[in-house]
């Protein structure tokens, strides 16, 4: 009975404070009851107890940090259109006086290479975005 107490009290801060370390300590406690009521004795409770919670802590711990580091994949606003192909609607070069439509949209543009001219319907690949002109190659 005091491992489930023990369970219910650990579970209770791993709600409150997110912390997933005491989650893997209650999953320990609840293996420490199980082992009671199989009828193993305290020592054996405190041996199981532990090495549940360390072997959850080894296993779990770093899988879980790895998900929570991860990058989200899907890019939003100006990241969404780098990389994307554009159609030059006027001359573009260096300067940054042509228009390329992107995404559906005209844009100002300008070309990444300064000797670099692409002409009226040909397609470019969008490098950067600098304001509110695209910088094309």
């Amino acid at each position: 009975m005091w491992w489930l107490i023990a369970a219910v009290g650990l579970g209770i801060p791993l709600v409150v404070t997110a912390m997933p370390e005491f989650g893997m300590f209650a999953v320990g406690a609840v293996a420490g009851a199980v082992v009671a009521a199989l009828g193993g004795g305290t020592v054996m409770q405190v041996i199981v107890f532990a090495a549940v919670s360390v072997a959850l802590v080894a296993v779990v711990r770093p899988i879980a940090n790895r998900a929570r580091s991860r990058r989200p994949g899907m890019a939003s606003g100006v990241d969404a259109l780098k990389g994307r192909q554009a159609t030059v609607l006027e001359r573009v070069d260096s300067s940054g006086g042509g228009r390329i439509k992107l995404n559906g949209e005209v844009w100002s543009a300008r070309a990444l290479d300064e000797g670099q001219v692409y002409e009226p319907g040909q397609k470019v690949d969008v490098v950067d975005i600098e304001g509110a002109t695209a910088v094309v190659m």
